[in-house]
Order: structure tokens, then sequence, then C-alpha cells
């Protein structure tokens, strides 16, 4: 399946037309990423489409899920929460500054979670979820459902399970439900934070090099990576005035994910967003 999108002029007259109907014969962006779910928010036009509908590992996206459920769930931000040999990255072992033993508030595991996908972090919120772990899962699962994410299914708090599955339309809409949390919003866009650690302050960087980048506003954001899922990344950003949801998923190469999102919006900026302009996405 590859991606195509028809993009059709207004059906009024406005001057530089002809020069938005000779952009849209540019054709598409050439992306990398396996699957491709590009949405204008203010009318819920899709503007780019691949493999969407396909449910596959998002890794560290499921980070996005856990932080919804958590501030749902109401708990103080301010609790001391210890980093317990639960907290391991398990068998995937893929390390972490956070050593046993550290005691940090829920706003800061949180913080750190969505910031620089710290995976203890993260594990160490669902554990201390009212209800333990499985509840947390549990209401990952209900909340996927409540946002219509119907081929999505967590199995735990992290991203490092391949069994966190989702499809890119899934994601889109986890991602304008997690833009209208200010708190997500605030974290996942930060670009350092440092936190004790023992007896010394430590600082985590963002995971996304985009968010230090000036030109861009982005509004919440997430990264993901373990093998099975490839490199991905979901956003929401402003372009020109619009608000735009990007998800990337299963992306081959370190550095690809981001180069898509950069190719995405020169795309649109050349196309789209100086033009009045309807999208009709087609699959073919």
């Amino acid at each position: 399946m590859r991606l195509a999108v028809i993009l059709l002029a207004c059906a009024t007259a406005y001057p530089g037309g002809a020069l938005a109907r000779n952009r849209a014969a540019r054709g598409t962006p050439a992306l990398h990423s396996n699957s491709v779910y590009v949405l204008d928010e203010a009318d819920s036009s899709v503007l780019l489409s691949r493999q969407s509908d396909v449910a596959m590992p998002i890794a560290s996206i499921t980070k996005l899920m856990t932080a919804l459920v958590v501030l749902e769930g109401g708990q103080p931000l301010d609790e001391q929460i210890e980093i317990t040999a639960d907290d391991r990255d398990g068998p995937r072992n893929s390390g972490s500054r956070l050593t046993i033993g550290t005691t940090l508030s829920r706003g800061d595991l949180l913080h750190l979670a969505l910031m620089s996908s710290e995976n203890r972090a993260a594990h160490a919120l669902g554990r201390s979820y009212t209800g333990g772990l499985a509840a947390c899962v549990a209401a990952m699962n209900a909340k996927a459902r409540s946002l219509g994410m119907i081929n999505s299914h967590f199995v735990e708090p992290t991203g490092l399970s391949s069994d966190n599955v989702a499809s890119s339309e899934d994601l889109a809409k986890m991602v304008l439900a997690a833009a209208q949390v200010p708190t997500i919003q605030l974290y996942s866009t930060d670009s350092s934070y440092a936190v004790p650690v023992r007896s010394r302050l430590v600082e985590f960087r963002n995971t996304d090099s985009l968010v230090r980048n000036p030109t861009w506003n982005i509004v919440v954001q997430k990264t993901g990576y373990i093998a099975a899922a490839g490199r991905c990344l979901v956003m929401k950003a402003v372009f020109e005035g619009r608000a735009i949801v990007i998800v990337l998923l299963d992306s081959v190469g370190k550095y690809t994910r981001v180069a898509d999102a950069v190719r995405i919006r020169k795309w649109m900026e050349a196309n789209i967003a100086a033009n009045p302009l309807r999208t009709v996405t087609t699959k073919v």
C-alpha cells in the first residue's frame, strides 16, 4: 500500500489558484515510516495516510496513555514514590539513571516519563496507581475504548512490551486527548528537567530534538522505540495557524522519524498551509 493524497481547490475562485494547483501536482512527500497518519484538527480532514488502520507495537508512545489515566486518577502529584526493584526494565535491560531507592514525587516521575521516556518512572506510576499495576492497565484499556481506539490494546505502562499495540488512527485520537491536558502539554514539550538522584541533581533531556527547535510550535509530543516497533513519533503541532496531528510508526533509522516530520511540515507549507484547499485521502 503506498501513500496517496488528492488535493482539491476550493469551489470559490481566489487569487493564486493556479499556483495552488501546480503545487498540489508535486505529489506527496517521500516518507520512510511504515505507518503514517496526518490529521487537520480543525475539520478532522486526513491529509496523509499509510497503513493507518493497522495495529502495531507502539513502544513508549504508550506513556501518553499512562499519563492520561494517572492524571485522571486524581492521585496527588506531590506524593513521594520510591523506585524499587519491581521498576527495573526487565529482560530488555534498557538502563536507567533512576537508581533503585530514588524517591521522587509523582509529578516528577510523570515529567520524566513524558519528556525523556523514563521507563522506571512510568512503571512506578503504574505500580503506585490506585489498585496497583493491573488496575492501571485496566484503566488504560478502558480509556482507549472511551476514545474510540478500536485497534488498541495495552498490557503495561512503559511501552517496553511489544504487546502494547495501536493503529495510527487510534493514536491520533489519543494525541488529541492528551493535548487537552495542560500538564501533559508542559511535561512532554519541556526540553530538559533535573531531579535529585541520591545526593546529586541529574539532568534529563527530551528524546524529541524538535522541541529544542524554536521554529516548531509543538503542543504535545512523544517518541518511542523498541526493536519490534521501530522508531515512532506522535505530536500535535501548529503550522501556519493550523493545528496538525502527526503519527509516524515503524520508522527505520535513528533520525528518520524526525526527518519525516520535517518533510511533512515542508510539504504542508508548500502545498496546503498557504492555500485554501480541501483534502481527500485515497489509499491505493
